[in-house]
């Protein structure tokens, strides 16, 4: 009888690339400019829509943001009440054409960065490590915020956008496979993607990738960077927890802060591919 065993090859070389988000990963603390936008569309069909409907399906591209937020029971429920037919796809496609000028209206307004951005990625390019981008926004919707992030001192090697693949946006992982090819980033073991949403951790994970998501910064705080510093101690403390509960539950191996503290979990990404241990 002969002997059988199984060969597993195990990348045990440094981090190659890091894939971040945007809004509330990289600009825009709390995630602010999206919910707004997304409150005013529904609004403007005479559908009342919450803060915490309107950031639920975050990280989303956002059509499919504008479907999850309609399928939502208590907003169909009120689709219903307010035009008496259901929530439907041409509906969806409504919303977001009144959605997509308001976002665009408001997203260079909403594109400072988030503290330690600057610094964080400096030290990654002097470890020649690429910085890639994959976002839920359309490429028209970047074109305005860009250039705001360039002059701040971010410009990342590649930005994929919502629309600029033709398979299914977030969660599924074509935009990261997209910047990963375009980064010369390989295997996915070598890759770090960065975010705030529970989409972002799904990208990551569906494609390989180690994920390490922020808490403090994005839509899972939903606060502007004045508005969490005026928070006391321990109710920043309580809510980086929940904040972390959920995306640990999602999937991501690491939680920080913001992007600031990245370094030491890269760091610790490559302690663990030394020893052969993967995603």
């Amino acid at each position: 009888m002969s002997a059988s065993f199984v060969y597993r090859r195990s990348y045990r070389g440094p981090v190659l690339a890091c894939v971040f988000d945007w809004a509330g990963t990289m600009t825009d603390h709390g995630s602010l400019a999206p919910t707004g936008a997304f409150q005013a569309a529904f609004a403007a069909f005479g559908v009342a829509i919450t803060e915490a409907e309107a950031r639920g399906p975050m990280g989303r591209a956002k059509l499919d943001h504008v479907r999850d937020i309609g399928a939502m029971p208590a907003v169909a429920d009120r689709w219903q009440k307010a035009h008496g037919t259901p929530f439907t796809e041409q509906d969806a496609q409504e919303v977001y054409r009144d959605f997509l000028p308001r976002q665009i209206e408001v997203a260079a307004a909403h594109a400072d960065l988030v503290p330690g951005v600057v610094e964080t990625v400096a030290a990654l390019r002097a470890r020649e490590i690429g910085i890639g981008s994959t976002t839920g926004y359309t490429r028209e919707i970047m074109a305005a915020i860009l250039p705001c992030a360039a002059a701040q001192g971010y410009a990342p090697d590649v930005t994929v956008c919502a629309d600029d693949i033709t398979g299914k946006g977030r969660p599924a992982p074509g935009m990261l496979f997209q910047a990963m090819m375009t980064l010369d980033a390989w295997p996915p073991a070598a890759v770090v993607k960065i975010g705030d949403t529970v989409a972002d951790i799904e990208e990551g994970l569906n494609a390989g990738t180690w994920t390490v998501a922020v808490t403090d910064t994005g839509s899972e705080m939903g606060l502007s960077l004045a508005d969490f510093e005026a928070l006391r101690p321990e109710e920043q403390a309580a809510r980086r927890l929940a904040a972390a509960d959920r995306l640990t539950r999602a999937g991501a191996h690491f939680t920080i802060p913001g992007v600031a503290d990245l370094l030491p979990v890269i760091d610790a990404i490559e302690a663990h591919l030394s020893r052969g241990e993967q995603p």
